[in-house]
């Protein structure tokens, strides 16, 4: 017969009979500044965030438009791909479709 260990109700390690350990084991809401699906100015250039975790933020950006001419005298107009590049999550950039609380 199977038996629930005694501590299987404490699903984050807080133990109630020890309240100064409870001071320092908050868990926060969200402890980052920057959140999946953010737009933010980086370089002077529009960017989303892709993915937060506690080491990195992956952001994506897109490239401009390349305009040239060929050797032959014909213009030419291609996209290139965006770049992925990962920055902080704690970095101090401007986020831009932020809402505030009321």
């Amino acid at each position: 017969m199977k038996t629930k260990p005694p501590n299987s109700h404490r699903h984050n390690g807080h133990d109630p009979n020890q309240p100064e350990f409870g001071i320092i084991w908050q868990l926060a809401v969200h402890p980052f500044k920057l959140r999946a699906g953010d737009v933010v100015r980086f370089n002077d250039r529009l960017c989303r965030v892709l993915r937060v975790n506690d080491c990195s933020a992956l952001l994506l950006m897109n490239r401009p438009v390349r305009d040239f001419k060929t050797r032959f005298d014909k213009p030419v107009r291609f996209q290139p791909p965006p770049v992925l590049f990962r920055i902080s999550p704690q970095s101090e950039v401007p986020i831009l479709n932020r809402r505030s609380k009321r």
